[in-house]
């Protein structure tokens, strides 16, 4: 029997502005390699209206741990209103994208341990001690701080892009500013979710 483990849920990241297609996937997909997990696509969808391109890419990386656990990092990217811009910096003019970008994480533990024990009743029994008692404290816990590390280094790598961006933009902030941003809600992130682990456990 297959069990689903919600550790993030629908943390975003928003942004309206200046920015690249290609370095924003290129961003993405260097993140997933950093912390090994395969890419893989589940839907892309591109259309165009008067108010410009809107683009739709949904991401479901995984990273095998062992023959039962899956770390799955679910990527929702919508791009709104995207028109082309030619922006002049420092006297080169360079084609940009600009628009609206919403990412959206969710990211999940997928553990398969009704096939290890074989769906045996009393097997089961055993596995259901094991794992409250046992197996969370050496295992489960570190394959949720793992996950909870890997979305992190995610959000972290594509807040650092757009914030690259906003130094193109006149309302653009000290750097120190945005590291000291993006550390924040990194933090919020990982805080967030155990909160609502012992929150879970309680109940």
């Amino acid at each position: 029997m297959v069990e689903k483990d919600l550790i993030i849920n629908n943390r975003q990241i928003k942004y309206q502005g200046l920015f690249k297609y290609s370095e924003l996937f290129d961003v993405i997909n260097d993140a997933l390699i950093d912390k090994g997990y395969t890419r893989n696509e589940k839907r892309f969808e591109e259309t165009i209206n008067e108010e410009g391109k809107m683009l739709y890419l949904e991401l479901r990386p995984t990273k095998i741990k062992t023959k039962y656990m899956t770390l799955k990092i679910k990527i929702k990217v919508n791009l709104l209103n995207i028109t082309e811009k030619v922006q002049n910096i420092n006297n080169h003019k360079d084609l940009y994208q600009n628009g609206s970008i919403l990412i959206a994480f969710d990211s999940w533990l997928i553990s398969d341990m009704g096939e290890r024990w074989e769906m045996k009743p009393f097997y089961y029994f055993m596995k259901g001690l094991i794992s409250k008692w046992f197996y969370p404290i050496d295992t489960i816990s570190n394959f949720r701080n793992e996950i909870l590390g890997d979305t992190a280094h995610i959000y972290g790598s594509i807040k650092g892009l757009l914030a690259k961006y906003r130094k193109k933009d006149s309302t653009y902030v000290k750097e120190e500013e945005v590291v000291q941003q993006i550390k924040k809600e990194i933090d919020e992130m990982l805080h967030d979710s155990k909160v609502e682990d012992i929150n879970a456990d309680d109940s």
